[in-house]
């Protein structure tokens, strides 16, 4: 949902310059060369997502090699996973109001929810269908790496069921599916003795 205090004097939002960045979308392309305040939102957005970038690669070089693989695989995935993403629109009372939630929110919801299991850590996660069109069908397709011991089935229905139920209470998604991959088994950390 748009903040007030995000909207420049040209009418325009920051959330429509990182929807620009992402996907190439504006509603006035020629607006954004004549605009100071425009070019000026793209060029801190662009340093913001450069320096998010370093960030990234500096953990995922600290990730190590050979058996954490799936945490590179994460990190990776989360470099484009704190994008905003797709426009999501919402009902609302008043006709006036335009409300929506971006799809990148969508996605750290279902992160925190599986990463709230236990012994479950979220990997990759998609929404696959048409979110921009109100009831359209929608699967949410999530990777999973799961701590050695804990039993896989259950866990992945237990997740499936937490899952529903928080996108039910904070989305308008026709939600059609939700399918959990267990991508990896992680060998817990033995004490020395």
């Amino acid at each position: 949902m748009s903040m007030p205090n995000d909207t420049f004097e040209c009418g325009h939002t920051l959330e429509e310059l990182s929807l620009y960045l992402d996907t190439g979308e504006f509603p006035d392309p020629p607006h954004l060369e004549s605009c100071p305040e425009c070019r000026n939102g793209l060029d801190s957005l662009r340093r913001l997502s450069a320096a998010g970038d370093e960030l990234f690669a500096s953990d995922l070089a600290a990730a190590g090699s050979g058996t954490d693989d799936w945490l590179k695989d994460i990190l990776a995935n989360l470099a484009l996973e704190l994008r905003p993403g797709r426009s999501i629109p919402l009902s609302s009372d008043d006709p006036a109001d335009t409300l929506s939630e971006t799809e990148g929110s969508i996605v750290a919801l279902v992160r925190s929810v599986a990463d709230s299991q236990p012994g479950a850590v979220a990997g990759k996660v998609r929404l696959e269908g048409d979110v921009t069109v109100p009831g359209s069908p929608v699967a949410v397709r999530l990777d999973l790496a799961v701590l050695f011991g804990h039993a896989l089935m259950a866990s992945a229905a237990s997740l499936r069921q937490d899952l529903a139920e928080a996108l039910a209470r904070h989305t308008e998604l026709n939600i059609s599916a939700i399918d959990i991959t267990i991508t990896d088994v992680i060998d817990a950390p033995r004490e020395e003795s």
